[in-house]
């Protein structure tokens, strides 16, 4: 009987795969032996799904569902595609994957996919914009608006474009932009992009779409809700007063604590917190305090954006942040894109590499990382993964998805687009893991054992 080889990924997968099967009936409180017998198989089964020889059928899925108070979706884990750290697409295999996308009955945008992967947050594309335009009015009959969509977006623009949006009021507004100049948008924002007439090529725009902590079970965890009470977590952050009352009002319902207790826990007068709770005054970092310490939370948890933004942030090059580094060698040269404060973990960059020979590893972020090759020359990649040394030529056109703490280089004479994304776990998780403990993160990332040992331990 001929055996199918199992790849060293598969094998990876499986024993992800088992891992998160312990924790699932760890969290149920279900041991190897319950599982099987609630499930109606022998005990053998369920211990080869979780020490990775085997993985969880369907039926055992389905069977599961109906039986505990799990989700499908909660059997399955991420399956890497970037198993040395890094996941390269280059200009030729971008190119294959273009399609044409009309609007109106006219060709409007060309599609191409450039590095995505399964562990990163990015959805990023390369879009040639096909449509011109004659003039510079928002209410070109010619320009074909979207409806919005549910991820962030950073632009990057080469060329002449016009770059339309609708603003706050709802208003069709138009930004002119150039090569290197970059814009942010928020969810839902209704946009689109055209060419200018008389430019020498077609405008073209690197669209990085990218979730952020509302994708995936968060999202997923809404929709069990209903739309209806789901919608109720949306709290009015119009303004840094409204944010102030929405988060202090939020905290001391859920608390099921009344104004009066709240004024006995604080000694703040009640008018004066009717007045912080009708987003009319901010209280003081001291009252602040007080009120965090009576409904025992963090002070963070009470404080409002200091900053609030537009959903639309254009950034032109001639006014973007310039710095070398490192300081000393003065191996980059960063200019910061567009970015806005409401998500702290998201960071844009063009970078110039300058000619460089040396080999030391000097970058390092611990953040999803994007890189586009946006200049003319080819920059050398290198970097270390699980002891491993590599290192890949990235040409004009190429693109690249780089894992959170590698460290790595860049070296040679050229002009790098990068985005650095925190994804789901920088902020209020990376806080939950650290009180967690350092000791405790392999467990907590992928389990390793029984919540308890049936042999007794003192």
């Amino acid at each position: 009987m001929l055996t199918q080889e199992i790849t060293k990924e598969e094998m990876m997968y499986r024993l992800k795969s088992g891992k998160n099967f312990l924790g699932i009936l760890n969290d149920i409180k279900r041991r190897p032996e319950d599982a099987a017998n609630e499930l109606g198989v022998d005990l053998s089964e369920i211990e080869s799904i979780i020490q990775g020889n085997s993985l969880i059928s369907q039926v055992l899925i389905e069977k599961a569902i109906k039986i505990w108070p799990v989700n499908s979706r909660d059997f399955f884990v991420i399956r890497d595609d970037c198993s040395s750290g890094v996941k390269i697409m280059h200009a030729e295999e971008s190119k294959k994957s273009s399609r044409i996308m009309n609007r109106a009955g006219k060709p409007y945008y060309e599609y191409r996919d450039t590095a995505m992967s399964t562990v990163s947050p990015f959805r990023p594309e390369w879009i040639l914009e096909l449509c011109e335009v004659e003039d510079n009015d928002p209410n070109n009959p010619n320009v074909q608006w979207n409806n919005g969509h549910f991820m962030h977006q950073f632009t990057y623009f080469i060329g002449e474009v016009n770059f339309y949006y609708r603003d706050s009021k709802g208003e069709k507004q138009v930004a002119i932009m150039n090569t290197g100049d970059s814009m942010y948008i928020s969810p839902f924002t209704s946009h689109t992009f055209t060419t200018r007439s008389g430019a020498k090529e077609k405008g073209l725009i690197l669209a990085l779409t990218y979730g952020d902590k509302l994708t995936g079970d968060v999202q997923q965890e809404l929709s069990g809700l209903s739309a209806e009470l789901g919608s109720n977590f949306a709290l009015d952050f119009s303004s840094k007063e409204s944010a102030s009352a929405s988060l202090i009002k939020y905290h001391r319902k859920i608390a099921n604590i009344s104004i009066e207790e709240m004024s006995k826990r604080t000694s703040i007068v009640i008018d004066e917190l009717n007045i912080f709770e009708n987003g009319l005054k901010i209280p003081s970092l001291t009252q602040i305090e007080k009120i965090a310490h009576a409904l025992t939370i963090n002070i963070r948890d009470l404080l409002s954006n200091d900053k609030i933004e537009d959903k639309v942030i254009v950034l032109h090059y001639n006014e973007c942040k310039t710095w070398f580094y490192p300081e000393n060698t003065k191996i980059y040269e960063l200019r910061q894109l567009a970015s806005t404060t409401a998500l702290p973990f998201s960071k844009s960059f063009e970078i110039k590499v300058l000619n460089s020979t040396n080999s030391e590893l000097d970058l390092k972020s611990g953040l999803h990382q994007y890189i586009y090759n946006v200049g003319n020359n080819a920059i050398s990649l290198s970097w270390m993964f699980n002891d491993i040394k590599y290192n890949e030529i990235i040409n004009p056109g190429d693109s690249l998805y780089l894992k959170p703490f590698i460290k790595h280089n860049l070296r040679g004479n050229g002009k790098l687009l990068i985005l650095r994304v925190g994804g789901k776990v920088a902020g209020d998780s990376q806080r939950e893991l650290s009180i967690v403990g350092k000791k405790n993160t392999l467990r907590a990332i992928s389990e390793t054992m029984q919540w308890f040992n049936p042999k007794g331990s003192n």
